[in-house]
């Protein structure tokens, strides 16, 4: 699926680039990680990354960080290439990863002075405030927190060091749904309050539908498609009949001729189902054929269909 033109009404005017990626593929040996990905993250906006697991999205951070270059394409981060300088380029970058790797015998404000060090724009004070509202002991040793307590921990210190740019990788992996929440609200105020760049790489789509302007959504080391989540909804249409009213090659209706083509199809809960992505937007009102109707969508289902298309 190609870039569609946003709808959303929250949607920012287009500005420079933070992150770019043009064709950018990876390999390893003869194992093909990424083929063909191409996004743009406008400064100031909070975009959702979103692929299953698998996908590539993590290969992708990989790179954004310096930590693997590219086989093929480019990458850039604010304004030059990834490889230009490394170093500076981190210390412009915030980053929360999937598995939180700290020193277990050192607690969150020892954490604090050793990190502070490496970040010109360090904020104690900030720091200090998360810590008190993610109920984390300053003093406590590291090594006795739960999953949940040291993601909040890495999201404090990635939002301490003052980020350009705030990339995340997975982030709420083993929290609970309140601090799950929390994670999100704060991540979306501090998005709003400072204009920093949000890179919200997931494979739920529940976590940035509140916050993201826009998305990616990855699949078999592709980009299938690049734009907001109103306009994604709008795409796809799945249409089902009763499997006892079903007779081989029927169709929906006139509207699967519209400029569509055929994401999956199946038996599924004794009916049969089509889902079909329009090159522009599936009608509203359909005219169907006897005993075919329109299902509802949730963006879950739409991502869902996207990613594991049949043909």
């Amino acid at each position: 699926m190609k870039s569609s033109p946003d709808t959303d009404p929250h949607r920012r005017p287009r500005r420079e680039p933070v992150i770019q990626f043009r064709d950018v593929g990876k390999k390893y040996g003869s194992l093909e990680v990424l083929k063909s990905v191409s996004l743009r993250v406008d400064r100031g906006e909070v975009y959702g990354f979103l692929g299953r697991n698998g996908a590539g999205k993590s290969t992708a951070i990989k790179m954004l960080l310096g930590i693997t270059s590219a086989t093929s394409g480019t990458i850039e981060m604010f304004g030059q290439a990834i490889s230009e300088n490394v170093v500076a380029t981190r210390q412009r970058v915030g980053y929360v990863a999937q598995e939180q790797h700290f020193y277990p015998w050192m607690s969150p404000l020892q954490l604090g002075k050793f990190v502070h060090g490496m970040y010109p724009r360090w904020q104690q004070q900030q720091y200090l405030q998360l810590l008190d509202l993610f109920e984390l002991p300053a003093k406590r040793k590291i090594g006795n927190f739960s999953g949940g307590m040291k993601a909040r921990l890495a999201l404090s210190l990635a939002v301490a060091t003052g980020p350009e740019c705030l990339i995340l990788d997975e982030p709420t992996a083993g929290m609970d749904p309140v601090a799950r929440r929390e994670f999100l609200d704060l991540v979306s105020r501090e998005a709003r309050q400072t204009e920093a760049t949000v890179f919200f790489s997931t494979h739920l789509i529940d976590e940035i539908e509140s916050i993201a302007d826009r998305i990616a959504i990855i699949e078999s080391g592709k980009t299938v498609y690049e734009g907001g989540l109103q306009t994604l909804s709008k795409l796809i249409a799945s249409y089902s009949i009763d499997e006892s009213l079903y007779q081989a090659g029927s169709v929906p209706g006139e509207c699967v001729y519209q400029g569509s083509w055929c994401l999956q199809k199946g038996v599924r809960d004794g009916k049969w189902f089509m889902i079909f992505e329009y090159e522009r937007e599936a009608p509203v009102d359909p005219v169907l054929n006897p005993g075919w109707q329109q299902d509802s969508m949730t963006l879950e289902d739409t991502f869902v269909a996207l990613v594991a298309r049949t043909n």
